[in-house]
């Protein structure tokens, strides 16, 4: 009697030999979306193709949803930044990314599917996109959809992202010339009359960037003690202000206030004073320190424009408001203050960046002591 013919386990897959002498599998998979589905495989020789149907077969056996066809990279983006990045992150990161999805993204790569973008797509890509916009613009692109294409590994749509195999643009780090001290005590020299000097004063004593200063709170400002925190931003994205958490590490310290920036916030608290009365019933009561003359917070980028024109009427060299951070930096640096206190007062998230940032300074220390070690060594001690 013949033996009868072993046949295959149900759901161990099949392999048959195509028309062009290729062998091609077929195993039920996992979907994403919970069902299941035919996934094909090909391989020139039938052991090639008979592992691909192991690992397949692996994969069911695990749990892993194996999708059996990918979606395309702008379905995926835009499926990620309305239901990853939107309801986690910041709206400033939002619309950031955004900008660069459907600028650069959707329209130049959008086509490709998820599994088949290759690293030389991603390296082509990025070489075109150079090309028309900057090599800053290419690296935040590329930063994007390695972000992008992270989550997509981390929803087991692909088991690799191809961006991390391909080097981002370099650029060129930009040249920061804040102010000298005497350039810096002209300023605040030049603007003691201004209504917005107590904001001046935290920019350049503490650092402050230019939403926390809008969205400071006088719940957070305790003059007797001198002492001040940084709860809250203000931020206009889209057209619409809101305060949302600061960055870094301010929402977690109380930093002391300097004596140079109590006197300026008394004035402040004054004029708030006064302005409240005038106002009357049409003054919006949010506690902020810095308001219009209704109550209302002011609009981040009117502090700009105060700072550049009271520089620009004093003849000083018209810097941005955010370098007013660097030359705190500076000064605190060469005062002999350590970078882990500088770090703390600018409200870095780590030291590496404060010491990428602020290196100029951390040269000119080391020049000094080299300088120190040179005169050490050159100096002959007296023989007895």
């Amino acid at each position: 009697m013949a033996s009868q013919r072993k046949r295959n386990p149900n759901g161990a897959g099949t392999i048959t030999k195509r028309k062009d002498g290729r062998y091609q599998c077929a195993v039920y998979v996992l979907q994403p979306d919970g069902t299941r589905a035919r996934k094909f495989a090909y391989g020139k020789t039938w052991t090639e193709c008979d592992t691909k149907r192991r690992e397949l077969l692996a994969k069911v056996d695990q749990g892993v949803p194996v999708p059996t066809r990918s979606a395309k990279l702008a379905d995926w983006l835009t499926y990620w930044l309305d239901n990853v990045i939107k309801p986690r992150r910041k709206r400033t990161t939002y619309a950031k990314y955004e900008v660069h999805v459907r600028l650069y993204l959707v329209p130049m790569i959008g086509k490709k599917r998820l599994e088949s973008l290759s690293v030389a797509d991603v390296r082509r890509f990025l070489a075109k996109l150079e090309q028309q916009t900057t090599a800053a613009t290419a690296k935040e692109t590329h930063k994007v959809l390695r972000t992008a294409l992270s989550a997509a590994c981390r929803e087991e749509l692909i088991t690799r992202n191809v961006v991390t195999l391909v080097d981002p643009p370099t650029v060129d780090a930009p040249d920061i010339e804040p102010w000298s001290l005497a350039e810096t005590l002209d300023f605040l020299a030049a603007s003691r009359k201004d209504p917005l000097y107590a904001a001046f004063v935290l920019a350049i004593a503490l650092g402050f960037r230019r939403g926390e200063i809008v969205g400071l709170h006088w719940r957070d400002v305790d003059l007797d003690k001198r002492e001040i925190r940084v709860r809250k931003q203000r931020q206009r994205v889209s057209g619409e202000a809101y305060d949302d958490d600061p960055k870094g590490r301010r929402r977690k310290q109380s930093l002391p206030l300097p004596g140079i920036c109590v006197a300026p916030l008394r004035w402040q608290r004054l004029r708030q004073a006064e302005m409240r009365a005038k106002a009357g019933d049409r003054w919006a009561d949010g506690d902020y320190v810095f308001t219009t003359r209704n109550g209302r917070p002011i609009e981040p980028r009117n502090l700009y424009r105060s700072f550049t024109r009271v520089a620009s009427d004093a003849g000083l060299r018209v810097i941005r408001l955010h370098d007013a951070r660097h030359g705190c930096a500076t000064l605190l640096t060469a005062a002999g203050v350590p970078p882990r206190v500088v770090m703390e007062i600018l409200g870095h998230s780590q030291i590496a960046v404060t010491m990428n940032v602020y290196a100029h300074v951390v040269q000119d220390t080391q020049r000094e002591a080299i300088g120190h070690l040179d005169r050490l060594l050159r100096r002959r001690p007296d023989r007895e």
